[in-house]
């Protein structure tokens, strides 16, 4: 059985899935919100600019 990728003890809910509670789906949903889940830039290497119309 999978375990909460969150909370890593609990097992995964089906209503859920692959969370274990609506409390984790939430803090996971936190992350993506405030860019805790990004894929950082070398340093060297800088974002393109965006048009500006």
């Amino acid at each position: 059985m999978a375990t909460c990728p969150i909370c890593t003890m609990a097992p995964a809910s089906p209503g859920y899935r692959p969370f274990c509670s609506r409390r984790c789906a939430d803090l996971d949903l936190q992350r993506w919100f405030t860019g805790a889940y990004r894929i950082p830039l070398p340093e060297d290497e800088t974002p393109p600019d965006v048009d500006d119309r």
